[in-house]
């Protein structure tokens, strides 16, 4: 006969999983539940009560109103208790306001980009610095029928780009041997960097000059030409670039790309400063 110590077995491991798959549910819908709770906030700005709330969302009133506290505990929303309405808060505004700023870059790029694009025979980008890694914001597609085409939305690492170089290139040594030292150095493809010494160099070369090259580093077989755009603060938020077959786009070629990308990155930076060139 098992003795009482056996019969006491803990619970089937795969109570343990569903139970775990139940929270990831719950967690979820509890992030849809806010997020349709902002939503209808961002609807109307004089405010709503928990009332109104409740009729717009479909959420029972002890769900919405848990939620509410909760999302005003992060200053997402903003409760005036005279009134009893509910309103957006400071921090939503904020994460509004960052992407804004993404647009507010792309609007005056898109016009700078299409005679780039029309010097240069070949697709001009406008990418934005997020977290570590370019972003494309927007491009001009080439005419050519074989022509460099990225995802917009899409990610470049700073230390294997041509746009990531250009920004690097405005950060001073002991930065970029911080941002070095915090996420390594990649080699995207054979044609990569040989190092940390030869990437200072090449970022030196880079605030000569006033363009960064990528060599097939990102993508084999594609060369990509890019500057620096700066804000009124005078910090590099973006970069300006032409990218193409290296074939088309040839060694030969760069100081006069390099120039033409340089003076669309400058007329853009002093768009976004609000002076005049």
């Amino acid at each position: 006969m098992a003795s009482p110590a056996t019969l006491d077995t803990a619970p089937p491991r795969l109570a343990g999983d569903a139970e775990k798959a139940a929270k990831s549910r719950d967690l979820v819908q509890s992030v849809e539940r806010a997020m349709a709770l902002l939503e209808a906030l961002a609807e109307d700005g004089s405010g709503l009560r928990l009332t109104d709330l409740v009729q717009k969302t479909g959420l029972s009133p002890s769900t919405a109103h848990r939620l509410l506290t909760t999302l005003q505990t992060r200053q997402f929303v903003h409760f005036d208790p005279v009134n009893a309405l509910w309103f957006v808060g400071r921090q939503t505004f904020s994460v509004g306001l960052a992407y804004g700023q993404r647009q507010s870059v792309l609007a005056p790029a898109l016009p700078l980009l299409r005679p780039l694009r029309d010097l240069t025979r070949e697709t001009a980008n406008i990418g934005i610095v997020d977290d570590g890694a370019i972003v494309l914001m927007g491009q001009i597609e080439s005419r050519e029928i074989v022509r460099a085409i990225g995802r917009t939305g899409g990610r470049a690492p700073l230390f294997g780009s041509a746009m990531g170089k250009a920004i690097l290139s405005t950060y001073r040594d002991e930065d970029v041997h911080a941002l070095l030292k915090q996420a390594g150095l990649p080699r995207t493809t054979s044609a990569g960097p040989g190092g940390t010494e030869a990437l200072l160099e090449e970022l030196a070369l880079v605030r000569e000059r006033g363009y960064a090259v990528d060599e097939h580093e990102f993508s084999q077989g594609l060369r990509c030409v890019a500057s620096p755009v700066r804000d009124r603060r005078n910090e590099a938020i973006a970069a300006v670039s032409v990218s193409g077959l290296a074939a088309r786009l040839t060694l030969e070629r760069l100081p006069v790309v390099g120039a033409q990308v340089v003076d669309v990155a400058l007329r853009l930076s002093q768009s976004l400063a609000g002076r005049e060139r």
